[in-house]
């Protein structure tokens, strides 16, 4: 005879199954949460992109202070803020992604997923592209003013050439 309590092989037990609370979504709130989630990733990337462009603006300002016809000064050095702006932004995008993934929202984890390869992609061509700025050529060394002396021999050029003078 066997006791209710044990379990059978095959046969799942009920117990655990009940016990156990699922944290997966029903229905579409999973697709729905990746949206939501994709459209507040779009709006904030959207700020810090305006943000971004008007630090770029103020930068350039300060560097001509002020002054509309300034010639552009020297290269200051590549600027790394929207490199690491991206790269934060990246991370937590692939953050909240392994946590939806772990709690069994895989539309939404999966949609997160996509979002931060395509940010960490962002991030490595914005990385390449300013790391592979050329730096700006020497300005020439100018040829020496000094006049030197004519040829007194009376003869041509090509005699003085010759002669060391």
């Amino acid at each position: 005879m066997t006791h209710p309590e044990s379990r059978l092989p095959g046969r799942p037990d009920e117990r655990a199954s009940a016990a156990r609370s699922s944290s997966a979504p029903g229905g579409c709130a999973d697709p729905l949460v990746g949206v939501v989630l994709v459209v507040a990733e779009a709006a904030a990337g959207a700020l810090l992109a305006i943000w971004l462009t008007v630090r770029g603006l103020a930068r350039s300002h300060e560097a001509t202070e002020g002054k509309v016809s300034a010639p552009p000064s020297a290269d200051p050095g590549t600027d790394w803020t929207p490199v690491v702006v991206i790269a934060v932004l990246a991370l937590l995008v692939a953050c909240v992604a392994a946590e939806l993934l772990r709690g069994g929202w895989y539309w939404s984890g999966g949609t997160q997923v996509v979002v931060a390869v395509a940010l960490g992609v962002t991030v490595l061509a914005t990385a390449v592209q300013g790391s592979g700025r050329e730096a700006p050529e020497p300005a020439p060394v100018p040829a020496p003013t000094y006049a030197s002396p004519p040829c007194r021999s009376g003869g041509d050029s090509d005699e003085c050439a010759r002669s060391g003078r």
